[in-house]
Formats: structure tokens, sequence, C-alpha cells
């Protein structure tokens, strides 16, 4: 993304995760791990809404984590529904939580980002590690891949932020599975699974959510 992006892997479940670092210019406040689409779709880590998340999560000032997906780049291991690479992103989790233990304030306040099948394996990530009592301290999912996969619930300040006319994962999926649980969508009017042409209000949207929340307490 950047000339000071770092490329690496580390190991997991099925073998090598090809990861790319990026780092904010003074210390980092937090962490993020930033989940890009499905990986059968052309999906990889290099993402434009990938990319504007790590951009904002930069702004805010957390280390950047973005894996490719097994099967994607020099990633090892078969696409596997969301199973499999649930797996593969907690081992990421804990690399990055890991880099940044000199920290330990650092190091807590995780953010997991994700955009469509991408949101969807970060709501399962999310789950397991509030059952492993290291939760994450905030969520945010964009285009929500809720008609096309079995959603976990998540903690009610999630950011979650969908395009109005989303023909890939329909608004109305999206809010029949926040209802249940008295969450918020952030509707971008006009805009489309990929949101062309409003990758800057995202940006600006996660930076307003995220900026002056490194502090907060983690969510049950």
């Amino acid at each position: 993304m950047t000339a000071g992006t770092r490329l690496l892997t580390i190991p997991g479940p099925s073998g090598r995760i090809d990861v790319a670092i990026d780092l904010p210019a003074g210390r980092a406040t937090g962490v993020a791990v930033i989940a890009h689409p499905h990986p059968l779709f052309g999906g990889t880590r290099d993402n434009k809404v990938v990319q504007t998340l790590a951009r904002a999560l930069l702004a805010t000032g957390h280390a950047c984590w973005r894996p490719n997906f097994r099967g994607v780049g020099e990633s090892e291991g078969t696409y596997d529904e969301g199973r499999a690479e649930t797996e593969d992103l907690l081992a990421v989790v804990a690399a990055a939580r890991s880099h940044e233990s000199a920290d330990p304030q650092a190091a807590a306040a995780l953010v997991l980002a994700g955009f469509s099948f991408g949101s969807f394996v970060q709501t399962r990530v999310a789950s397991r590690l509030r059952e492993q009592g290291a939760p994450a301290r905030r969520l945010v999912l964009v285009g929500t891949a809720a008609s096309r996969f079995a959603v976990e619930p998540v903690p009610p300040d999630t950011l979650v932020i969908h395009g109005e006319l989303d023909d890939t994962v329909p608004l109305q999926s999206v809010f029949d599975w926040a209802r249940p649980q008295d969450l918020p969508v952030v509707v971008i009017p006009g805009a489309d699974h990929f949101f062309h042409r409003r990758l800057p209000l995202i940006k600006r949207l996660v930076v307003g959510a995220l900026g002056h929340g490194s502090e907060a307490a983690p969510a049950d």
C-alpha cells in the first residue's frame, strides 16, 4: 500500500500465511487485522475497500495486518467456507498481538475489520476471542455478507457500513441480521457493493468512529 508496507509470512494451521503490515508514523496505539472479500471471486488483501480500511486505521494509530486468505497469493491451504479461514485469522491475531507485546495497551487494543466475506469471517473470529477471554476492542464490518453466510452476532458498538444499492448483498439482509441485535447500520446512499466513488466516505466514517476510541473498554 505504501513504501513502508512490510511483507512477511507467518505459520498457520495449513502452512504459511502471507501478510502485509502497514505501520503508523508514530507509536502504535493499537493493532488491526483486516480481512478481504471472497477468495474465489478475486478477493485479496490489496482490494480497494481493504486498503481504505487500512488507511483509516493507520490514521487512528493502528498497526494494520492484512493477510491473504488461504489459497491467495503465497498463503497455503484451500478455501473452506470460512471455517479454516477463522483459524487462520486467529493465528494472525496472535502474531499481531505478539508483535506489539512490548506495549501491552497497544496489543490489547485490537480492531477486527473486514469487507464482504471477510466481515463474515471476522464475526467468527470475534466470537472465538470472546470465548477465550481476549476480546477485540472494536469491529468494523463493511458490506457484511449476511445474505450468503451465517454471520455471528456482534457487540453493540460494532461499526456496520453498507451500500444502499448493494446487489451482491441486499441491504435488507443486513437489516434482518442487525434488527434482532438492535444494531445500527450506517447506510451509504447510492453505494454499490464495492463502494465505487464512496471510499473516502468509508475512511471518514471509520476515523470518526475510532479516532478517539482507543482507550474504550472491551465489549462483553
